[in-house]
């Protein structure tokens, strides 16, 4: 039985190419990659001679029963996208899927995600988020993508080209409001940006430019309740319990609450005590 290797690479600067992604690379029979022509030029930087196979969202269902039988036989892949953590937003999810349905190895190789690198410098709520990728092209659909999002409640992380950006921070604001939202432009690379502010303040910002160039990371804080709109104590209550069954602290839960809600963390912690004799949060 071979392994299939799931390498992420350099989102801009190869220099965050980690020494155990470029030996994972060393070690394969063959590299799974989005563009050949991409990813050689990453792989003649570092000297790694593996051949390509090209495989990509426009073929990628057609070749897994091909690569399932070669690491049925033994072969050691790997797969990579043109950047970043391959499948959040590029290609490979059914080759996974069907090599963990067989049994066989999936070794994760992790490495560069410009979603959370983008959080990370963001200044907004890092806890719950939850990433949404690229949204849709078409206004009326990626209206309702932002609709989506709104719904969750909580720091939402999306992609988008700099042809459309301004439209899609337009959209995102009439769903969520103008919600403070942070925007990472060309990550890691020589021009890199990092722009904070509302949404309007943004769109304005951008709409000042003669041109926009570089894909777009953007970090959106969870939408403005509306005064007067608090849940009641029952639905907040099982909004905290849901946040706790994926993983979170009482503490950070009852943060995180606060903080979608506007109201103050011990404000919330009284309404529930009072509501249902919540049990003391934990420190």
């Amino acid at each position: 039985m071979g392994r299939l290797l799931v390498i992420a690479t350099p989102i801009g600067n190869l220099q965050d190419a980690s020494p155990r992604s470029l030996a994972a690379m060393r070690s394969c029979s063959k590299l799974l990659c989005e563009d050949t022509r991409h990813t050689i030029k990453l792989l003649r930087h570092f000297g790694i001679e593996v051949p390509l196979e090209s495989f990509h969202e426009h073929n990628e269902d057609a070749r897994v029963e091909g690569i399932i039988a070669e690491l049925l036989a033994g072969a050691t892949i790997g797969m990579v996208s043109d950047a970043g953590t391959p499948l959040l937003s590029d290609p490979g999810f059914p080759l996974v899927r069907e090599a963990r349905r067989r049994g066989i190895i999936i070794e994760p190789i992790p490495g560069p995600f410009a979603g959370a690198a983008a959080l990370s410098a963001s200044g907004i709520p890092p806890l719950p988020f939850a990433f949404f990728g690229f949204p849709p092209h078409r206004q009326g659909e990626r209206r309702e993508f932002y609709r989506t999002v709104a719904r969750h409640r909580m720091t939402a992380i999306v992609y988008e080209s700099p042809q459309r950006i301004v439209g899609s921070l337009e959209d995102a604001l009439e769903a969520l409001g103008d919600v403070d939202a942070s925007i990472g432009r060309e990550l890691t690379k020589m021009h890199e940006e990092m722009a904070h502010g509302t949404l309007s303040e943004l769109i304005a910002e951008l709409k000042s430019r003669a041109s926009i160039a570089g894909e777009v990371t953007v970090v959106l804080a969870a939408p403005i309740a509306e005064e007067g709109k608090l849940p009641s104590p029952a639905e907040l209550r099982a909004e905290l319990e849901r946040l706790r069954g994926e993983g979170m602290r009482r503490n950070d839960a009852l943060k995180a609450l606060a903080g979608t809600w506007r109201v103050g963390k011990n404000d919330l912690y009284r309404l529930l005590v009072d509501d249902g004799g919540e049990e003391p949060p934990e420190e």
